[in-house]
């Protein structure tokens, strides 16, 4: 049916109402970088003449911290006064254990903020990150804004931020290549991928990411706290992708599932290593901003060798091998023996009356939330209910069919995988600050 002329005018006032809007916040960018330059020039004046409390260490173009805080580990006599940690699952920690009820952002007690909580034992720990989080989903003004939710009345050291993956499309690529949730449906490997290249490739990541920071350093006043720095982590390969092993292998949910090739899995490593430079890139640039660093990027993923899927002598799904640092869908944590109980309690589970899993209303709610749990079990249901004879290749409990984190924590860190993200981001400080390893 043809469109009416209000239609159209209709359609048209929005698309420049979103035109003005993303104008909006790049001039907001721009505005706050150069601001950025004149403050900075009177923060340095300023500290030729005050000592910094607590600097002990080598500057890093300037920033200066605790040597506490600079060895990166425990000294619960010497506590950091407080930190937070935005972004998305990564930082959130799916999967990784729950205390109690599980929240709707999935965030695990073995998630790396967490466990530099420990270590820090800080008077005030700001846990913001959520599973499924963008860019826009963590600026101020987004429902539920992370940046909004930040209080500032509490004390804060520093930030720890993971973010862009759900830009980037990582959940597209990883259901249309590797799981094909929503069977045949699902689309094709080769177009995922070329769409998260044209996402990567544009310059609309690079803009919100940019705004997001900016709108963080200004929320926490950046001017007034000379030591304040965001630490930003990438993301690891998931893939071994030179073994034959797992040339006929394949982590499809449903039978005849896509084979874990060694073009698939040099494909879907050649897309982290892609994101891991943009956002390498677009973190040079903003510093280049400022008269000192303002932003640490961390890149963890030489530390997953040895611990991706399709190690050498592997046979995969493998879900006994601990020394994987990456969940399988339904697979178990991998925390050490000693440490609190991966589980205190179930993951959250929607009833099967949920409309979360109803095929005909499902879709809209998973991809609003970006949860990559919900946006499984939306694509199968709806799978099934196309195709009731479909057959599916993962050894579940039914029980676990309406729990979402049973999928969504999948391709995920483990705890083991936090531990090395965590201690790499230790090692990073250590090496930036130039004290010597404990």
């Amino acid at each position: 049916m043809a469109k009416s002329r209000g239609d159209s005018d209709s359609s048209e006032r929005g698309k420049v109402a979103v035109g003005a809007a993303r104008v909006r916040r790049i001039v907001v960018v721009l505005l706050s970088l150069i601001a950025v330059h004149a403050l900075e020039q009177q923060v340095l004046i300023v500290s030729k003449t005050q000592h910094v409390l607590g600097d002990t260490g080598a500057d890093h173009k300037g920033i200066s911290i605790s040597s506490d805080f600079q060895q990166g580990h425990s000294n619960k006599s010497n506590p950091t006064a407080g930190f937070i940690a935005l972004g998305d699952s990564y930082s959130a920690g799916i999967g990784t254990g729950i205390e109690g009820e599980e929240d709707d952002c999935r965030q695990g007690i073995h998630a790396y903020p967490q466990l530099i909580n420990a270590d820090r034992d800080p008077t005030a720990f700001q846990f913001l990150s959520c599973t499924g989080a963008t860019t826009n989903d963590a600026m101020a003004g987004a429902e539920d804004s992370q940046v909004d939710r930040l209080n500032v009345s509490l004390p804060i050291d520093f930030a720890l931020l993971s973010i862009g993956g759900n830009d980037l499309g990582f959940f597209d690529v990883i259901n249309a290549c590797v799981f094909r949730f929503y069977n045949f449906y699902s689309g094709t490997c080769e177009d995922a991928l070329a769409r998260s290249r044209v996402l990567l490739e544009s310059d609309d990541f690079e803009i919100r990411l940019r705004i997001l920071i900016m709108e963080i350093l200004d929320k926490i006043r950046w001017e007034k706290k000379p030591s304040f720095a965001i630490t930003v982590t990438g993301y690891a390969r998931f893939f071994n992708e030179l073994t034959d092993g797992c040339e006929d292998m394949s982590f499809g949910v449903w039978w005849n599932g896509p084979k874990l090739t060694k073009k698939l899995r040099s494909n879907m490593n050649t897309l982290v290593l892609n994101v891991n430079a943009k956002l390498r890139k677009t973190i040079d640039t903003i510093n280049h901003s400022f008269t000192k660093d303002r932003l640490i990027f961390v890149d963890y993923d030489a530390d997953f060798d040895g611990h991706r899927f399709c190690e050498p002598n592997v046979t995969e799904p493998d879900y006994e091998r601990l020394d994987t640092w990456f969940f399988l869908v339904g697979g178990p944590d991998n925390a050490d023996s000693g440490t609190k109980a991966q589980q205190t309690s179930d993951p959250k589970a929607l009833s099967p009356t949920s409309s979360l899993v109803d095929p005909f209303s499902c879709l809209g709610p998973a991809q609003r939330a970006g949860d990559w749990g919900m946006l499984a079990l939306c694509y199968m249901a709806m799978a099934k209910h196309c195709d009731p004879t479909l057959r599916e290749n993962v050894s579940a409990q039914n029980s676990m069919w309406y729990v979402p984190t049973y999928y969504g924590k999948t391709f995920h860190p483990r705890t083991r995988g936090h531990k090395a993200i965590r201690n790499n981001i230790y090692k990073v400080w250590r090496t930036i600050y130039k004290v010597p390893s404990t």
